[in-house]
């Protein structure tokens, strides 16, 4: 039995051998953390064996004046170049030593210092206090004993395929947030298939990790077709997702140069408006109410008319025909609601891009293939000169609906097969070339002229026009404020049920003035023997939230007011804030004053408030209580100095000198292990809500979808 246990582990692919070694030395890490740890070591390896292979041959010939320390014998093969103390060998040398973390740390530093297309591009979280030495070192090992064999081989493919697995596992573990950095393989596969990018500009306005330019280039490349041949262009708002996409392209050798960064996105900091691409090729974010629309209202790219400000898909369409050539074409997935609308503004926009000619076919695809939605969505086909590149296709859309087709993986993802792919690419390319290649198939695929579809209220579902049963379905309103009432009152009930059992909870575990449930024995603290100031600082490396204090809701997120200021600034004087600490405020009364950071990994806030970190052997929870409880607001008050109201303030040093009353040591011992149960049934509790506001959240979005999933 042990022998075909073990020959069957062997069979398994490279990739997913790695996955689950990896996953298992994650421990206390959670997934969207951890893949930076992960991701930045197959980068790192790569670029270090590129490296190695590059210096190996320029050693052997130093007889012909070739220099293996020379930077610009790298940099004229598209190679980085990795000082010493970066290299792979030397890190693995050290890999069992305990301060590994800072090691690695050191080589990203070295290796951007030397190589200006990646600063400010690799991760430096490998000397964070949470992620083990021990583990990190095994972690190293085995990143080190991916495909032994060719170098060259082993860089450009093997490395390449394992980083964009992991990119997709990553993504799944993160569930919806997976979504803002991945598209599924599948998705890209098919939109890449139906766009044919052989030659020109590449576009992709919401880049993610780069994935849509990798596989643009895999195109050519099994297409024989130049690499060079294609230039890609990107842009991206979120500074860690750009990161993950400078690494995932560099590792496969392709230009980044022109893919772009700036928090602000496309809508409000264009980062390239004057690009006018061959293709664009796109996955924006769905039905996005957060766009600032109402910024924008009198902007060029709005052509066709002046996109909801409640929803940014017309906005998206819209850019992405502002930035196409005369002879460029797109592809984009884009949310059902864009088909079909009760917003009149949208209508309208819609029914203009129509009567311009230049859509070329609609798509529905499955819904449950992207991990930041179940919804099902669909695929748009634009060719600002059509009537040139579609042979007899003027004034005629094609319309495919493969929204039956995948096949499933689990019980909430789906993945379109090859098989599936090369369908709807077939039937697309043969449309395109004649009649005589192509032909309609009930059900499954139809032209329809454009006369037609304006009959038709400028519907693009393309159930509408293939005569198909579920058609009734996507459009049948009653029926979904039928089952949206019901719904809604599940919801309530669940949401009603769910507050009041986390309320029970934390009654049980601590009531409010400290008056404990259960007789214990207590003492006599200062809060001095309690909590410590802090003194950590941010280092140049660290990623954190923004944080700050107000009046009324303790610690809040401040990233857009703060993010410009922090980029300039500099950010060692901002402390640091980790997981239980006390933010504590001494220049705001007490509503304010003081608060405990549950909410992220690390955050960081301003140097006018003090950060108290809780002395080991307390219970976070207990003390986290006790200092918003009535008891310590009368005494804060008691501290507090200052003759006019707005300027009263209490010094951390007086607030320190403070006395309390805790159970004793031995009595909190026992609280921590009920505090850990209490901790874990509260979060279960909160997810099991976060999931049924998500359910509303999509329901509520209902009859645009296209489809009803009741599990």
């Amino acid at each position: 039995m042990a022998k075909n246990t073990i020959n069957k582990k062997n069979e398994e692919p490279l990739e997913k051998q790695l996955w689950k070694t990896a996953d298992k030395l994650r421990k206390n890490i959670d997934a969207a953390e951890y893949k930076h740890i992960v991701l930045g070591l197959i980068f790192l390896k790569y670029i270090s064996d590129a490296f190695e292979e590059q210096y190996a041959s320029l050693k052997a010939d130093e007889a012909n004046g070739a220099d293996p320390e020379d930077k610009d014998e790298y940099k004229a093969e598209n190679i980085f170049f990795v000082p010493q103390d970066a290299r792979w060998i030397h890190l693995q040398s050290k890999a069992k030593l305990p301060d590994i973390g800072r090691y690695v740390d050191d080589a990203m530093d070295a290796i951007e210092k030397e190589n200006s297309s990646l600063k400010g591009v690799l991760p430096k979280v490998f000397a964070r206090q949470n992620l083990d030495p021990t583990s990190l070192g095994e972690l190293i090992d085995l990143v080190g004993n991916i495909a032994l064999g060719d170098v060259k081989s082993r860089s450009a493919d093997v490395l390449g395929h394992v980083f964009e697995y992991f990119l997709g596992e990553f993504a799944l573990a993160e569930g919806k947030k997976g979504g803002q950095f991945y598209t599924p393989r599948s998705v890209v596969e098919l939109l890449v298939e139906l766009l044919e990018p052989y030659k020109g500009r590449v576009y992709d306005p919401c880049c993610g990790s780069g994935g849509m330019f990798v596989h643009s280039e895999k195109f050519v490349l099994e297409h024989q077709g130049r690499i060079n041949d294609i230039s890609i262009y990107g842009q991206e708002s979120n500074q860690t997702t750009w990161r993950l996409a400078k690494m995932n392209l560099a590792i496969r050798g392709i230009d980044s140069s022109q893919v772009k960064w700036n928090n602000e996105g496309s809508f409000l900091n264009d980062a390239h408006k004057d690009l006018k691409a061959d293709y664009i090729i796109a996955n924006p974010p769905f039905n996005d109410s957060d766009w600032s629309g109402d910024l924008l209202r009198t902007d060029g790219r709005w052509k066709y008319g002046t996109p909801s400000s409640s929803n940014a898909n017309f906005a998206w369409i819209q850019h992405f025909i502002y930035h196409l050539s005369p002879n460029g074409k797109a592809a984009f997935v884009i949310a059902n609601s864009s088909l079909a609308s009760e917003n009149k503004i949208e209508n309208e926009i819609r029914a203009k891009i129509i009567n311009q000619d230049i859509i070329e076919c609609i798509v529905s695809i499955p819904g449950k293939l992207f991990y930041s939605t179940p919804i099902p969505v669909c695929i748009w086909l634009l060719d600002r000169n059509k009537i040139k590149n579609t042979n007899g296709r003027k004034g005629k859309i094609l319309f495919i609906d493969a929204s039956r087709l995948g096949k499933q993986l689990t019980r909430t993802s789906n993945s379109l097969t090859k098989d599936d792919i090369d369908r709807i690419t077939s039937i697309y390319r043969n449309w395109k070339k004649s009649d005589e290649n192509y032909k309609d198939l009930p059900g499954f695929c139809k032209t329809i002229d454009i006369e037609n579809v304006a009959n038709n209220d400028y519907i693009l579902f393309p159930a509408k026009y293939l005569d198909i049963d579920h058609y009734a379905e996507v459009v049948s309103v009653d029926k979904i404020k039928e089952n949206m009432a019901k719904q809604w009152n599940l919801y309530n009930q669940a949401i009603i049920e769910t507050n009041s059992s986390i309320k029970d909870i934390e009654n049980l575990f601590l009531k409010p003035q400290l008056q404990f449930p259960l007789p214990l024995e207590t003492k006599k603290f200062k809060l001095s023997e309690i909590l410590e100031k802090s003194n950590e600082r941010l280092g140049s490396n660290e990623e954190p939230e923004i944080l700050t204090c107000t009046e009324n809701a303790g610690l809040i997120f401040q990233k857009d007011r703060f993010s410009k200021r922090i980029a300039t600034d500099n950010t060692s004087k901002y402390m640091v804030v980790r997981k239980s600490d006390i933010v504590y405020n001494p220049y705001l009364l007490w509503a304010g004053a003081i608060d405990q950071c549950w909410i992220v990994d690390i955050g960081i806030t301003s140097p006018a408030y003090e950060v108290l970190r809780v002395k080991k052997g307390f219970n976070p929870t207990l003390i986290g209580t006790l200092l918003k409880s009535d008891l310590l607001k009368k005494m804060y008050d008691g501290i507090s100095i200052g003759t006019i109201q707005r300027r009263r303030r209490a010094p951390v040093e007086r607030f320190l000198d403070l006395e309390v009353v805790l159970p004793t040591m031995k009595e909190q011992e026992k609280l921590n292990v009920l505090s850990e149960k209490v901790q874990i049934e509260i979060k279960n509790l909160r997810n099991s809500e976060n999931k049924l506001q998500n359910f509303y959240k999509e329901l509520n979005n209902y009859w645009l979808n296209g489809s009803y999933d009741s599990q």
